[in-house]
């Protein structure tokens, strides 16, 4: 029986997987055991593990009720058929490279932000799973951040400020701020989330700072107030000390647990085709 082998990219976050065939029906014992790996490190790295659209998808359905993404809604048309999945490209469904100025593409450069996916729906997101199927000579990379190792490190002070505040996320909030249009329409069919700034994972029980980028307002306090609380909250999160970087491959299938991570991907050339699909597990 094959069982799950892992290698700590950095000490408590991140590591490397192995030992475990994600194209293939999973035990119960596999499952419990990436569950139980995923608690330990939030994000689990396995090379050489190229798949297919429906082997994906049926790899995060050990791993709860899958995300139908708000974005596939939203783009309509196009983009793979199950729109579970997400396409993480700036190549076309038609194979062409996405217009240079066009708002898909614009899209795509804020997943440049740090973010946790799906923080602006209303169910939990728990895990993504990003399969790499095509990739740049240079750049691209994705970078983790470890929220319960930020929280650890958070001053006394700003853990009084922010525990029990509720923050407002929203899914143009950060895409607007690039100088993308939105219709009222589209804006009226995505209503906000509503997530406390500091959270408590609910297998381990670890507290953790949550400042992504998709937060537009925290009730109780102006605008001006609260953007410069969470921008000071995600400058914390997401220093050196807390992240790494993952350099893709072809063939890398990454799982990363949303609840305890901000990520962001890195600039790379965007007349070089990069292909990588996406999909999320929600929590319950």
């Amino acid at each position: 029986m094959m069982s799950l082998k892992l290698s700590p990219i950095t000490e408590g976050f991140g590591a490397y997987a192995s030992g475990i065939n994600l194209s293939s029906n999973l035990s119960k014992e596999n499952i419990e055991a990436i569950e139980a790996g995923m608690d330990k490190y939030s994000v689990l790295v396995w090379r050489d593990c190229l798949l297919e659209d429906d082997q994906q998808i049926k790899l995060a359905e050990n791993f709860g009720k899958i995300e139908v993404s708000l974005l596939s809604k939203v783009r309509g048309k196009g983009g793979p058929a199950n729109k579970s999945l997400v396409p993480i490209s700036n190549v076309a469904d038609n194979g062409e490279m996405l217009d240079y100025n066009g708002r898909r593409l614009g899209s795509q450069i804020a997943n440049q932000f740090w973010h946790s996916d799906s923080s602006f729906s209303r169910s939990v997101a728990k895990y993504s799973i990003l399969s790499a199927r095509k990739v740049p000579k240079n750049g691209g990379d994705t970078e983790f951040a470890d929220l319960r190792a930020a929280y650890d490190e958070l001053s006394d002070e700003l853990k009084i400020i922010a525990n029990g505040l509720i923050a407002e996320h929203h899914v143009f909030h950060s895409r607007i701020s690039l100088g993308l249009k939105y219709t009222p329409d589209e804006i009226a069919a995505a209503p906000p989330s509503y997530w406390p700034l500091i959270r408590n994972h609910p297998t381990t029980k670890r507290k953790v700072v949550f400042p992504p980028v998709h937060i537009r307002s925290v009730k109780g306090m102006s605008d001006p107030e609260a953007r410069l609380l969470v921008s000071e909250l995600l400058e914390h999160a997401t220093q050196k000390c807390f992240c790494f970087s993952h350099e893709w491959r072809r063939g890398d299938l990454l799982i990363w647990d949303n609840r305890v991570t901000l990520h962001r991907g890195k600039r790379y050339n965007l007349k070089e085709p990069r292909i990588l699909r996406r999909i999320t597990t929600m929590e319950g």
